[in-house]
């Protein structure tokens, strides 16, 4: 039995491959006729109008998007102390309202997938991102604490739909500067972070956390005049039977970057199974989706839980420093008290944003892993990394100390999302690639919605129990992650994947054959 498995696993990667060698060998095979019409894909256009000003364009736009989504999940972490106090609230009450974040999340991810793959990726994008910005405006003025948590679920259904900007941008960009300029992104993730820390510093001592939400809001409404400069994807609108605006949007593309699109005429096979969920499940990709939703679970779940985590130890003065001040030197374990109203200290917003530096200052680290490892082992390497990392924690140290493993804490979990972002991108194919995208953040958000729970709850019993079940997380994942099949390092994106029936001689013959070579 595990020899037939092996056997049809092999098969479903060399089909994968054949895949795609007759799509790359469509144009060699039309320039080889000389009566043939010259033609060219979506692949052929995107590889020859390169890397140009249209994608500076496209990296500011949605990178300031992006920078909107980490202001609003980042938000949990700075105004948890400040509603604790307002509202009375205990620790399983603070925890809840991030999970109620994460599961509009993970309710809409799919969703926004679906749509996305059978209506187009900008209405998604752009419709999530008015819709995140006017319901989390109007968190600002929730009378109650239900009314918060019930408007901040909301404002999560929103930020999944504009994840679906990574897709958007995935499909808009080359092989070979895929490596290079996705993980880019997690600077304006960074500076989302940096910017909702800076603006609790400024404005809750003086203003409170309600004008704190207001005034970061602000930057979305005139973000949404930008959206019109983004085309939709040429991929969709070929998969969709949409040529001749596919073509119109590439020309516009290589007219902004000053080149030519390829000879001959945009020839694509329109796709009516776009967004089944069929395709994820099917023999050539059922051991990846698996193991994807593993590995999106235990990203979310890490990260959150680093953020969460941070935000816990400081406000609690739970860390165990050699050297603390007279600020960290009280423990708050208020065990008679419904609140503990504990602003951050200035101190306090400074470590903060010292970890969120840690997503920047490894960038050049995850470019390389992910360029010589491959995408697989570097999910490996990160998680493995994370796994340590998280128990490291909890030692005691300096407050210099607790802030260095901090910062590698956020960087390690910060490069295994950028690398497993990048791998769903590229692996799945075209007519399912956001319905993949779409599953994959929802199982993402289970974690998300599991981590304030420990990291909030059970941070306040034990440290050591907290972090723990984090690494042990990151380390299970980390060694299954060798069992992921494809590696997309340098390979092209998928139109479609054929389902793959096995002919009983045939295939065992060649199957038979290989595993001799």
């Amino acid at each position: 039995m595990m020899g037939d498995h092996m056997k049809t696993q092999l098969v479903n990667a060399i089909h994968l491959q054949e895949v795609e060698m007759q799509e790359k060998s469509k144009q060699i095979a039309n320039h080889s006729s000389g009566d043939a019409e010259l033609t060219y894909t979506v692949e052929d256009a995107v590889e020859t109008i390169g890397f140009g000003r249209f994608h500076i364009l496209l990296f500011c736009i949605m990178g300031s998007a992006t920078i909107v989504e980490a202001m609003e999940i980042m938000l949990l972490a700075v105004v948890s102390p400040e509603i604790r106090c307002e509202w009375h609230l205990q620790d399983w009450q603070v925890a809840l309202v991030s999970t109620m974040v994460f599961l509009g999340f993970m309710l809409c991810g799919v969703l926004s997938g679906y749509i996305s793959d059978r209506y187009g990726r900008w209405k998604v994008v752009f419709g999530g991102f008015v819709w995140s910005a006017y319901f989390s405006l109007l968190t600002s003025f929730a009378p109650t604490y239900s009314w918060f948590i019930f408007l901040r679920s909301l404002v999560g259904c929103g930020v999944a739909a504009v994840s679906q900007g990574f897709v958007l941008k995935t499909e808009f960009i080359p092989a070979k500067h895929r490596a290079n300029l996705l993980p880019l992104a997690t600077i304006f993730w960074m500076l989302g972070s940096m910017l909702i820390i800076l603006l609790g510093m400024e404005v809750v001592p003086t203003l409170g956390w309600r004008w704190m939400i207001r005034i970061s809001v602000a930057p979305s409404i005139l973000l949404i005049f930008l959206f019109k400069f983004i085309p939709e994807s040429a991929r969709y609108n070929v998969s969709a039977g949409n040529v001749d605006e596919a073509v119109r949007t590439l020309q516009w593309i290589a007219k902004m970057n000053r080149v030519s699109l390829p000879e001959g005429r945009l020839v694509e096979k329109a796709e009516e199974s776009r967004g089944s969920w069929k395709i994820l499940l099917s023999p050539a990709l059922r051991r990846t989706s698996l193991l994807l939703w593993c590995s999106w679970f235990v990203a979310s779940f890490a990260y959150y839980g680093s953020v969460l985590s941070s935000s816990e130890l400081l406000e609690k003065n739970l860390l165990c420093v050699i050297d603390p001040d007279e600020e960290h030197s009280v423990k708050h374990r208020h065990e008679d008290s419904l609140c503990y109203c504990i602003p951050f200290a200035q101190s306090d917003y400074q470590t903060l944003m010292i970890s969120c530096l840690g997503e920047f200052g490894l960038i050049p680290l995850n470019i390389c892993l992910l360029n010589v490892c491959g995408r697989r082992r570097t999910l490996t390497i990160l998680q493995l990394l994370a796994a340590v990392l998280f128990m490291l924690l909890s030692i005691c140290t300096t407050m210099f100390g607790f802030t260095v493993l901090l910062f590698l804490v956020r960087a390690s979990v910060s490069m295994n999302f950028n690398a497993v972002y990048i791998y769903t991108a590229e692996v799945y194919p075209t007519v399912a690639r956001s319905l993949g995208m779409g599953f994959c953040t929802s199982f993402s958000r289970i974690g998300g919605m599991i981590a304030p729970f420990i990291a909030q709850v059970l941070m306040s019993e034990s440290v050591i129990l907290a972090l723990s079940p984090f690494a042990v997380a990151c380390f299970i994942c980390g060694l299954a992650n060798f069992l992921l099949p494809i590696e997309t390092k340098g390979r092209a994106l998928l139109v479609r994947v054929s389902i793959l029936f096995l002919k009983k001689k045939e295939n065992l013959i060649t199957t038979n054959s290989l595993l001799k070579v």
